[in-house]
């Protein structure tokens, strides 16, 4: 964070935002960018993009790379070196134990979790149920695939890498694909709701934990910054998110494998699905459960007092987040112990050797 003069020599606070080059990270940078403008109008925001691993290999499936932080790493770099105050991110991208010295400062309100299909325009008008015997389905995602596979048994599914710019001119401009498998967020973001052939209900494919929510990461000492960025915080998304993510960090799972969750807070009741699957989705555990999200009464608390899995949301009831992150790791447990871990080490290993 810097200031400058205006020009009238008042001093000008800066605050300089990280965001990945792709434009789909830059629409949303700015989204975040114009909430704080029009939170804190005297601060001037420059925006600061770069590329990041997961940007640079695209040849290779993400789940082979074997980097948790595919996405976030050179962001964090420049984030712990004062390059920038505060970075952008879809939170599915974050894993869920950030580098020491890093939190979650605020997620916003989610876009729609579910997936979308985009169909080649050669199919336009049809679904994933009657596309013809073997056609080609276009996804990164071991969970989309997972899942997928054992739905529509009469598809096939392969590899597709790159920006959501340059997955589209795969599907549209060769016959590789009958259609890929996009966050139905993205495309919202995009402006291309209009090559949405079909929305995904849960029932067919339950989606990453995260989707279609974004995250502010900044400096966990840098409270300055945190208390300006916490009010962009959404009551829900911020309580559904910890429940996935206390979830998935319980099971040790990450891209290469295939976990997938389903939310809904409904009144002071949260609801959790979570579900692990082997690669071809012929082995699956799934369970619901619930827990009740009752406020306490507020108090003031450190921002250690109020992080959990990577988010401080010192705004946000403590004994709410306790039971949203309780009921992931509970929920995940239960999973355990009906041998969750056997068909995530199997998966793992099959990915690994693929």
């Amino acid at each position: 964070m810097e200031k400058s003069g205006d020009g009238n020599g008042k001093a000008v606070r800066i605050i300089r935002m990280g965001t990945r080059k792709s434009q789909l990270a830059r629409i949303q940078t700015d989204y975040v960018r114009d909430k704080l403008k029009e939170l804190y109008p005297d601060v001037e925001l420059q925006i600061v993009a770069m590329s990041t691993i997961g940007d640079k290999i695209l040849d290779t499936a993400l789940s082979k790379i074997g980097e948790k932080s595919l996405f976030t790493k050179e962001l964090e770099n420049a984030l712990e070196k004062n390059e920038v105050d505060i970075v952008v991110h879809s939170l599915k991208d974050l894993p869920t134990t950030l580098p020491p010295g890093f939190t979650v400062g605020a997620i916003l309100e989610r876009e729609s979790p579910f997936d979308a299909v985009v169909l080649h325009p050669k199919h336009a008008g049809l679904s994933l149920d009657v596309l013809p015997e073997r056609s080609v389905i276009g996804t990164s995602s071991l969970r989309r695939a997972a899942q997928l596979k054992k739905r529509f048994p009469h598809l096939e599914f392969a590899d597709i890498r790159g920006n959501l710019n340059t997955r589209l001119k795969k599907l549209d401009e060769k016959d590789d694909f009958a259609a890929i498998i996009l966050a139905a967020a993205g495309l919202k973001r995009m402006g291309w709701e209009s090559r949405t052939s079909q929305i995904l209900d849960p029932s067919d494919c339950m989606y990453a934990v995260g989707q279609g929510a974004l995250a502010v990461e900044v400096r966990a000492k840098d409270t300055d910054i945190l208390n300006m960025v916490s009010i962009l915080h959404h009551h829900d998304t911020v309580l559904r998110c910890i429940a996935e993510r206390a979830f998935l960090r319980q099971l040790e799972g990450g891209c290469s494998v295939p976990v997938a969750v389903n939310t809904e807070l409904k009144g002071t009741l949260l609801y959790l699905t979570g579900a692990v699957y082997s690669l071809d989705g012929s082995d699956s555990l799934k369970e619901t459960m619930q827990a009740s999200i009752v406020p306490d009464n507020e108090v003031v608390r450190s921002s250690d007092d109020c992080a959990h899995v990577g988010v401080t949301a010192c705004n946000i009831s403590e004994s709410a987040l306790a039971s949203a992150e309780k009921l992931g790791v509970d929920l995940a447990t239960l999973l355990l112990s009906k041998g969750a871990k056997n068909i995530l080490d199997t998966a793992r290993q099959l990915n690994d050797a693929r």
